[in-house]
Formats: C-alpha cells, sequence, structure tokens
C-alpha cells in the first residue's frame, strides 16, 4: 500500500485545517488507518486512528475534541480534520495504514506516507 498525505501548510493558531491521505491499495477498505505526528526535535507521536469501516475511532488525548478522523473507502481516502489548532501541533503528519486493527503504536503500522507539514503559528 502507498500512502500519499496533502493538505498541510502554514495556520494561525485557532485556526483549521484538513489533511488528507489517499491509498494506493486495490482493497483499501480492510485496512485500519491512522495519522501519527513528529514535531522538530520530538518523539513520535500518535494521533488519531480509525477501523476499516469508520465504526471505531481513538484519538490522543492532546486532540480530543479538537481533531476528528474520518474515511471514504469508495475514495480510498482518509481524512484528518484539525479545529482549534494550537502551535505545540506544528509537526509533520503522516498517515498509517495496517492490516489489522488500530492500536496507538508505531509498530502496529507496516505501511507510512511521506508526510505533510503543519506549521501553526502564534
Amino acid at each position: 500500500v502507498q500512502l500519499q498525505a496533502s493538505g498541510g501548510g502554514l495556520v494561525q493558531a485557532g485556526g483549521s485545517l484538513r489533511l488528507s491521505c489517499s491509498a494506493s491499495a486495490r482493497t483499501f477498505s480492510p485496512y485500519g488507518m491512522g495519522w501519527f505526528r513528529q514535531a522538530p526535535g520530538k518523539e513520535r507521536e500518535f494521533v488519531t486512528g480509525i477501523s476499516w469501516n469508520g465504526g471505531i475511532t481513538l484519538y490522543a488525548e492532546s486532540v480530543k475534541g479538537r481533531f476528528a478522523t474520518s474515511r471514504e473507502n469508495a475514495k480510498n481516502t482518509v481524512y484528518l480534520q484539525m479545529n482549534s489548532l494550537k502551535p505545540e501541533d506544528t509537526a509533520v503528519y503522516y498517515c498509517v495504514a495496517t492490516r489489522y486493527g488500530i492500536t496507538a503504536q508505531a509498530g502496529n503500522y507496516a505501511y507510512w506516507g511521506q508526510g505533510t507539514l503543519v506549521t501553526v503559528s502564534s
């Protein structure tokens, strides 16, 4: 599976962005999908995950209530809607996929996209 993330950019604090991730797989629907991020000088961290049918979602505590993930299996695409952005949300965001159930552990995801940079100015 090849993953292509897009939608990153520069936004002011309090603003919104929507990231998209397109997958190349012929059968996208069986894959659990997610997003991780890595800020400069910091460890990579889990942001959110969504099960193959969208019925289960997981969120990091730091983004709960502000971020929302969704997917359109017919378009092989997963989305990350980010609202009320804060400077600490600045990071490279990576789209990920797994053949298994979603978790917050990076090792669960065998497929990683190239990342898209989100910069939130104060």
